[in-house]
C-alpha cells in the first residue's frame, strides 16, 4: 500500500514539474519576445525608417505592423501588456516549482486571464494576416507562446478540477485529459494557424 502511494506522490510531483516548468519556459519566451518588440517600437519611434531585427521580406516585417493601429488598440503599444502579464505568468510558474498552493480563485482568476490573452493574440493574428497583410515574427511567436501557456493552464486547472464539477463530468474530463487529447487538439490548433499563414502567403514568407 505504501508502495502506491509512493508512486502516485511521485506521478502528482512530476505531473507538476512538467506543467509549472512548461509555464515557466513558454513564459520567459513571451516576455522576452515581448521586450524585444519594445526595444523595436523605441527603435521606431526615434527613427520611423528605421530597418529593424525582425524586418526579413516584405511579408515578415515587424516595423510595418507596428505603424498601424491594431499594434495599439487600448493606446499604448501592445507589447506593454506582454512585459506585465508574462512577468505574472514566471512570477505563478515559480511559486508553483516551489511547491506552494495558491487558492482555487486565483487559478480561476488566471485562467479567465490567460484566455482573454489567447483572444486577444488571435485577434491580432487574424488582423495581421487578412487586415494588415504583414507579418510580424516576434508576434507569431507570441501568438504560439500564449496558446501554448492558454493550454496549459487549462490542462492544470482541470486536472485538480478546480471548477468543482460533478463526478460523473469530472471523471469524462480527467479520461480526456489522459488520453491527452488535450494536447492532440492544441498541436491541431497550432497546425491550423501555421496552415492560414502558409495558404495565404505562399512563398512570399521565404522571398
Amino acid at each position: 500500500m505504501f508502495n502506491i502511494f509512493s508512486k502516485l506522490n511521485k506521478t502528482a510531483e512530476h505531473r507538476r514539474k512538467w506543467i509549472f516548468g512548461t509555464m515557466l519556459a513558454f513564459g520567459i519566451a513571451g516576455l522576452g519576445a515581448s521586450f524585444v518588440l519594445a526595444v523595436e517600437e523605441f527603435h521606431l519611434l526615434k527613427d520611423s525608417n528605421a530597418v529593424l531585427s525582425c524586418t526579413i521580406n516584405l511579408v515578415l516585417n515587424c516595423s510595418e505592423v507596428m505603424k498601424t493601429w491594431q499594434a495599439s488598440v487600448f493606446g499604448f503599444p501592445n507589447m506593454f501588456i506582454g512585459l506585465m502579464g508574462y512577468s505574472v505568468v514566471i512570477t505563478t510558474a515559480v511559486v508553483g516549482l516551489a511547491g506552494a498552493k495558491l487558492p482555487r480563485w486565483y487559478w480561476t482568476a488566471a485562467n479567465i486571464c490567460y484566455g482573454l490573452g489567447a483572444i486577444f493574440a488571435y485577434w491580432l493574428f487574424f488582423q495581421s494576416v487578412y487586415v494588415i497583410e504583414v507579418l510580424c515574427p516576434w508576434c507569431l511567436i507570441v501568438t504560439f507562446v500564449t496558446t501554448i501557456l492558454f493550454a496549459n493552464i487549462t490542462h492544470y486547472t482541470f486536472s485538480e478540477n478546480m471548477y468543482k464539477l460533478p463526478a460523473r463530468m469530472n471523471k469524462k474530463v480527467q479520461l480526456f485529459i489522459k488520453n491527452d487529447y488535450g494536447k492532440i487538439l492544441t498541436a491541431t490548433w497550432i497546425v491550423l494557424l501555421a496552415m492560414l499563414v502558409y495558404l495565404k502567403f505562399g512563398e512570399g514568407l521565404f522571398a
